[in-house]
């Protein structure tokens, strides 16, 4: 009994310690009549606004201005903000003291970047079952996609042989820290070590990582870190690139513009060589600024929410299991760590349709696809005995509660065994409900 109440009362102290979300109390039509809370399952693709990023953003906003050259207080305001996020997302990342922070749109945006700093000369390895902002920024005949194979030990290997196989220069290891697909973690530590011994550089996909576990460039020994804070519970339109400086000051500008610049003359331009360098044009000072307080919020509360995660991610995958028909997709053979994040197909049911169908009659939401992941997709299907390349994504995150797992355990169940309560029809190549009765917000 004194157990029991010990974890009843851990539970509580760690549901108050995790970060609230807007959007939490979010009700939603259902197609049969009436409404229902929304149960957004879907922080994958993007994550809700922290409460505490929104009232930190509703705080500046008075105070916006151009950041750098403004003699206004408003503009020392906003400069101050802007350049002290950068010293946030070093400690975010646990980044070494002479790592530098490029602030972008997005984890894309920032692996085009690094891709435009590369020499011509550098080799890129990247495993093709990579998302496509990981995958497709790399171009031309120095770049070796390798299949991810079955064990975390395989995938070490076949990056090693790589690397070996590879030509003398600068070499670069792309490696993702938790598929978008899976959820699974991969060995990054292992990976760098190997990149290390043959002299390589490694780039990490945060994307998913970041959002669900602590991340230390240190202690992994990887060189650079990208990420997006609309995956970071900040969706107002700012990402980052974490790392080392020198290819990134030997490169030419991403953008051409004000702000990248020292000095222009009638025959000649001057650039920066600090972050400014790839900043052309006026920030987005109040979307860093959002990333920065959702570092800071999510750093301050890791364990509650780790263990938050973990427990429904648990609750998930065992009621998935049960599930007629349903195979979870996945990276590696064995079980292996991992965000929550879990992508299944269902036997004789289209994936777009069973996320209509979830969407319209039980308020819930998920993703459904290939993931921007469409090699991976594909692969792991397959390796179910499906076909095909969409599947459906349930991922977790700070707005998850044990009723909103319970509730779509609960949908496929039903759905499975009875099927739908509404026609649905394909409309521009996605499954609608036919004569939506639904009625979108008055300000769409």
């Amino acid at each position: 009994m004194t157990l029991a109440i010990d974890r009843t009362q851990l539970e509580s102290r760690e549901t108050r310690d995790i970060p609230t979300v807007a959007g939490a109390s979010l009700r939603v039509p259902l197609v049969t009549g009436g409404d229902i809370g929304y149960a957004n399952l879907d922080h994958a693709a993007s994550a809700p606004c922290l409460d505490a990023v929104r009232a930190k953003v509703d705080e500046f906003l008075p105070w916006y201005a151009s950041v750098h050259r403004g003699a206004g207080f408003a503009s020392q305001v906003s400069t101050k903000l802007y350049e002290r996020t950068r010293d946030i997302l070093r400690r975010f990342v646990d980044a070494r003291r002479t790592d530098t922070v490029v602030f972008t749109r997005n984890t894309t945006d920032a692996f085009n970047l690094l891709a435009r700093s590369l020499s011509r000369h550098t080799t890129v390895i990247v495993f093709d079952t990579e998302h496509h902002a990981a995958l497709l920024p790399w171009q031309g005949p120095n770049v070796r996609r390798i299949p991810t194979p079955r064990t975390r030990l395989a995938a070490v290997s076949a990056v090693d042989e790589a690397l070996a196989d590879a030509p003398q220069g600068p070499r670069l290891v792309v490696v993702t820290g938790a598929s978008n697909v899976t959820g699974e973690l991969l060995p990054v530590a292992e990976i760098a070590a190997v990149a290390r011994k043959h002299g390589a550089r490694v780039a990490l996909d945060a994307a998913q990582l970041a959002p669900h576990r602590r991340i230390s460039i240190k202690e992994l020994d990887v060189d650079y870190v990208a990420l997006s804070g609309h995956k970071l519970y900040a969706p107002f339109g700012a990402g980052a690139l974490i790392g080392r400086a020198d290819w990134l000051r030997a490169a030419r500008p991403y953008l051409a513009g004000g702000g990248a610049t020292k000095l222009v003359t009638e025959d000649a331009v001057v650039w920066n060589t600090g972050p400014e360098r790839h900043e052309a044009g006026s920030p987005n000072t109040v979307g860093v600024y959002a990333l920065g307080v959702a570092c800071e919020t999510l750093s301050a509360s890791w364990d509650a929410v780790v263990a938050h995660e973990q427990a429904l991610l648990a609750r998930l995958r065992k009621g998935l299991a049960g599930i007629p028909g349903c195979a979870e997709l996945r990276l590696f053979d064995a079980p292996v760590d991992r965000v929550g994040t879990v992508s299944f197909v269902v036997d004789g049911f289209d994936p777009g349709w069973l996320a209509a169908v979830l969407s319209a009659e039980y308020g819930i939401g998920v993703r459904d696809g290939a993931f921007c992941a469409h090699i991976a997709a594909k692969r792991l299907i397959g390796v179910t005995g499906g076909e095909g390349q969409q599947a459906v994504r349930v991922s977790l995150g700070l707005g998850s509660t044990e009723e909103h797992v319970d509730r779509v355990l609960l949908a496929l169940r039903q759905i499975v065994a009875r099927g739908a309560r509404w026609e649905y029809a394909k409309v521009d190549g996605r499954w609608a409900p036919v004569g939506d009765p639904r009625e979108l917000p008055p300000f769409c």
